[in-house]
């Protein structure tokens, strides 16, 4: 072959371009739900949900995402990529219909969850057909296109619900993604070409089932335990339970001549490494996007479409510097942009400790806009190094590794972050809702929604608890965050230590297609 002859498919920025139209409507459906909460609880202009029906509402989506990626990338590679995607396309067309339509919250809660499975069958199958389309010197810069994809939903979906929410009714949060999936479905068909592992051998069953199990245990164990506690015996045997499978499936997929995930590429830097620093940036992240938007509509009285504007300047600044991030990578190498974005994002995670009720909402949008940037300059890299790992016909199994932990991670991040947000809330709100009746009182200590709400029902006294609860909320914010800087601070000590710096990836290339990294027996 010529050195400088392209590998890639001739239409392959048509097909990125149909890619991240597939991966638009994924993202956009988290973006645009976190807006919505607050209309959702409404019982009149909603479907009066509970807290703990509104933390379901999202955290089905994600046990069902979370559980299935990595089983969806191996089935993918299998059975076709182009087949998977179009059935998780239509998947999620018709289950958006579904949450649309919901008359109660526990429909919602359901439909949700099969949008999950929808969402696991789109996710890893993109990430694989940019693998195989792309050269492997073009393929950085595709996947800071892809990366950059997800930073334009981030700013589309909470201004466009917002601005649905206050011209039409909620389920227009869920409808929108019909005509983004019938298009989506139609430009799959016309361009993208199919593609699959040309020699797959025998599926492992075994590790598929055990992957499944593990993974959907430990999540309902992390989300459960950050909506009732974590001192449950309930929540401790699914934690400990799918961490048990998980290692089983650890040891299995050691001993078997036909693994579905070779572990042992665990051992390799250039996949470890960005596979951990992933984890810890959206453990802490998604922990504090969580909290944000509970800041911005309840203590600063934003409205959806106010706090989806509010949002833009993360939005942005991904838009602007994920594209950006493949050159940064080639010119000064992919540890330096990771550890570069990684302190970006930890300055901007910690200095949410000191925002309060009465902080410039300008200084605010400039935390925002470092975070952004930060977290544009980690994916890219991050998802590069772990895709470049492996050869191209084992894409998915990358693609569905890196996706899985992120999931896992912002769940994790969201459900522990959220325990300590409510348990500081708690005690510090307690002395002010102690004289209150008792259903007010119930209603003020589960959250700082509950207590806006009892506040409108105490007539003069409701001004005093709203004051009370913000304090609370404002102080349990500063320990959150706290405890996510720490925990994204980590990730700048994984980089340093493990992952291979400028030149140093090259020797890893040729023990890829090594059985023991290949996946193969």
């Amino acid at each position: 072959m010529e050195p400088h002859e392209n590998t890639g498919h001739p239409r392959r920025w048509a097909i990125l371009g149909v890619l991240v139209i597939s991966l638009l409507v994924v993202v956009l459906d988290n973006t645009i739900l976190n807006v919505a909460l607050r209309t959702l609880a409404d019982p009149v202009h909603g479907l009066g949900a509970t807290q703990g029906e509104l933390e379901w509402s999202i955290n089905s989506y994600t046990l069902v995402f979370a559980g299935l990626l990595f089983t969806f990338g191996v089935l993918g590679d299998r059975s076709g990529r182009r087949r998977f995607l179009l059935i998780g396309l239509v998947l999620f067309g018709l289950s958006s219909l579904l949450s649309a339509y919901a008359q109660s919250p526990g429909q919602l809660i359901a439909a949700r969850a099969l949008m999950g499975v929808g969402g696991a069958a789109i996710m890893p199958v993109t990430l694989s057909i940019i693998s195989n389309v792309f050269d492997p010197r073009e393929r950085g810069r595709a996947i800071g296109v892809w990366a950059g994809a997800v930073g334009l939903a981030v700013a589309i979906g909470p201004i466009l619900g917002g601005a649905l929410l206050e011209h039409y009714w909620w389920g227009s949060v869920f409808l929108i993604n019909v005509p983004v999936v019938a298009v989506g479905v139609v430009l799959v068909a016309l361009l993208v070409p199919e593609s699959r592992d040309p020699s797959p051998g025998r599926v492992d069953l075994l590790g598929v089932l055990l992957s499944v199990v593990g993974l959907v245990a430990l999540t309902y164990g992390i989300i459960d335990g950050g909506e009732h506690g974590f001192d449950r015996p309930v929540v401790w045997a699914a934690v400990g339970g799918g961490l048990a499978v998980l290692a089983w499936f650890v040891l299995h997929e050691l001993r078997s001549d036909h693994p579905s995930l070779d572990v042992r590429l665990f051992r390799v830097p250039r996949f470890a490494a960005p596979v951990a620093m992933v984890g810890l940036i959206f453990f802490a992240a998604m922990g504090v996007m969580f909290f944000s938007s509970f800041y911005l509509q309840l203590v600063r009285d934003y409205s959806p479409l106010q706090t989806g504007l509010l949002f833009l300047p993360f939005a942005g600044a991904q838009l602007i510097f994920a594209p950006r991030s493949a050159a940064m990578v080639r010119r000064y190498g992919g540890r330096a942009v990771s550890v570069v974005g990684l302190v970006l994002t930890v300055a901007a995670l910690g200095a949410f400790v000191f925002v309060d009720a009465t902080t410039p909402i300008w200084v605010v949008l400039v935390f925002f806009f470092l975070q952004g940037a930060g977290m544009a300059n980690i994916m890219p890299p991050a998802t590069e190094s772990i895709m470049s790992a492996l050869p191209r016909e084992k894409a998915g199994v990358g693609s569905a590794v890196s996706n899985t932990v992120r999931q896992v991670a912002g769940a994790l991040g969201v459900a522990v972050l959220g325990s300590v947000l409510s348990a500081v809330y708690r005690a510090d709100v307690a002395a002010a809702v102690d004289r209150l009746p008792a259903p007010a009182r119930e209603a003020a200590t589960e959250s700082v929604s509950g207590a806006y709400a009892a506040a409108g029902q105490l007539g003069p006294a409701g001004p005093q608890l709203i004051a009370a609860a913000n304090d609370a909320f404002v102080s349990a914010m500063h320990w959150a965050a706290a405890f996510a800087t720490v925990v994204a601070a980590l990730g700048i000590l994984v980089v340093l230590r493990w992952m291979p710096g400028r030149g140093a990836a090259d020797p890893v290339a040729p023990s890829v297609g090594e059985p023991e990294l290949a996946g193969t027996a």
